[in-house]
């Protein structure tokens, strides 16, 4: 039977006061690689939990790690700034330093919760970069997770992006990490209650113009049925458990029929022979890469198959080109070659 929401937050009230320090050992155990670690704190219930929970596990370690606190002022609110002196303020309080962020430009009308994102990681990988940190942290829970793959399996991404939101990444030259990831929101509310401590709620959040806002409406019909946060996590893991296996088979691949012509930079060749030998997603994880090194970037998936498609139905003697995402792919018996894309000449106006 699952839970209402109501029920959930109740369940947590035995660990309303937080993680253990054993649990919290675990949860920063990839602070300790880092002298200095930056925290992400916008307000909310996660990111003021973040703060609380990190100002404990360094109390409990001996203060090896030093922690900052940034909050991205996007000017979108007119209490904006206040909330933003206001977690100063808490910060100042369990004696860590804060710094309040403003965005270098006005974000755009269209895409506005993508341009905040992008926003948002730039002025706080700057800050830390300023700082001296080696890794920024974010309070992305296990409703994150779940919202996320929904979000993208509406997209219809392949098994990396149903992967989900991983526990770190590189960011540049930081190592940014999401401690809180497996933890449920309630939990993280719960504790802020029980400290006494006021968080901000975001109307975004509930914002039917976006949407992860209107998913966020459906978890609690999914989760009557059973696909819950818990439900979506556990899928995401397994996910990335089948990604991570399938990129080693690619690397394996690489190795064999991956060369570059003319030196580093040079197009790159595939063998179409040991090409067609492979199966179809590790034909296309081999593409995808070449197209990224020598084109524009990461490729559409829906994308990237029609080419695949196109190469796999051309027949052994047969040849042919074509571009995608400012790589140009040659194909002919041998081999199949790609690089930059030439530049189109710009149209000369004969009016």
């Amino acid at each position: 039977m699952s839970r209402s929401a109501p029920a959930a937050e109740a369940a947590t009230h035995g660990r309303s006061t937080g993680p253990s320090g054993a649990e919290l050992a675990t949860l920063f155990a990839p602070f300790a690689a880092h002298g200095r670690v930056l925290l992400a704190v916008s307000g909310g219930p996660d990111s003021t939990a973040l703060m609380l929970l990190a100002q404990r596990w360094q109390a409990l370690c001996g203060g090896r790690t030093e922690l900052h606190v940034a909050t991205v002022d996007h000017g979108l609110r007119a209490e904006s700034r206040a909330e933003a002196q206001a977690i100063r303020v808490l910060a100042q309080g369990l004696g860590l330093p804060h710094a309040i962020l403003d965005l270098p430009a006005k974000l755009p009308g269209t895409r506005l919760q993508e341009a905040a994102r992008h926003a948002r990681y730039e002025a706080l990988a700057a800050h830390a970069d300023a700082i001296g940190a080696g890794a920024l942290a974010t309070a992305h829970t296990r409703d994150d997770q779940a919202e996320t793959v929904l979000f993208r399996l509406m997209r219809g991404s392949g098994l990396g992006g149903l992967a989900g939101i991983p526990a770190a990444r590189p960011l540049g030259s930081l190592a940014l990490l999401r401690p809180l990831l497996g933890l449920p929101k309630a939990e993280l509310v719960a504790l802020c209650r029980t400290a006494g401590i006021g968080f901000v709620v975001d109307p975004s959040n509930s914002d039917p113009r976006f949407a992860r806002a209107r998913l966020r409406e459906l978890l609690p019909s999914l989760a009557a049925e059973g696909l819950d946060a818990a439900a979506l996590t556990r899928l995401a893991r397994r996910m990335a458990r089948a990604e991570a296996a399938l990129e080693a088979s690619a690397d394996a691949a690489a190795a064999t029929l991956w060369t570059t012509e003319g030196g580093t930079g040079g197009p790159i060749r595939l063998a179409r022979a040991g090409l067609a030998a492979l199966p179809e997603e590790i034909v296309l994880r081999l593409v995808g890469r070449a197209i990224a090194a020598r084109g524009e970037g990461p490729v559409e998936l829906a994308k990237l198959e029609a080419l695949a498609g196109w190469i796999a139905g051309l027949g052994a003697a047969e040849h042919g080109a074509r571009t995608l995402a400012g790589a140009l792919v040659r194909v002919n018996r041998h081999a199949v070659t790609i690089g930059p894309a030439p530049r189109r000449r710009p149209v000369r106006d004969v009016r």
